[in-house]
């Protein structure tokens, strides 16, 4: 299952756009290869991000995944450079996913509950050993 199908990038780009970004033989009609090449990338980018702080399967998917979907695949399709509404679009999406990645931002997900589940195993924080202790400050 992909976050973002066909249906949803024509919603957002409109059907004459994806017809134009995915038609590689120039037959007229979508590649339907080229766009799910586009949601399988746009899913593992997604994927990437979402799972270094959460656990797999996700509860629910939340919606706002389809939209950072559509908007790194739509990116993908316009191989010969994307216009700038396009490639805002997909910065937009990367920063949120970092967001996410690094629990500034927390996905809606399960029954309610939006933290996240914590993953096991990470340096969080590495700071130097303390300078100014008890010990060390006696007498001061």
């Amino acid at each position: 299952m992909t976050y973002a199908s066909l249906t949803d990038l024509i919603d957002r780009a409109g059907e004459d756009e994806i017809r134009q970004i995915s038609d590689r033989n120039r037959d007229g009609v979508y590649d339907a290869e080229v766009i799910a090449a586009a949601l399988v990338a746009a899913d593992t980018m997604i994927d990437g991000y979402v799972f270094a702080r959460y656990s797999r399967p996700l509860p629910s998917t939340p919606p706002v995944l389809k939209t950072w979907a559509v908007s790194i695949a739509r990116y993908t399709l316009h191989r010969n450079g994307a216009p700038d509404h396009v490639a805002q679009d997909f910065k937009d999406a990367v920063a949120a996913l970092k967001d996410v990645q690094a629990g500034r931002y927390a996905l809606p997900v399960g029954d309610g509950d939006t933290d996240p589940t914590p993953q096991t195993g990470r340096v969080l924080a590495d700071t130097p050993a303390q300078v100014f202790t008890a010990d060390k400050l006696r007498g001061w």
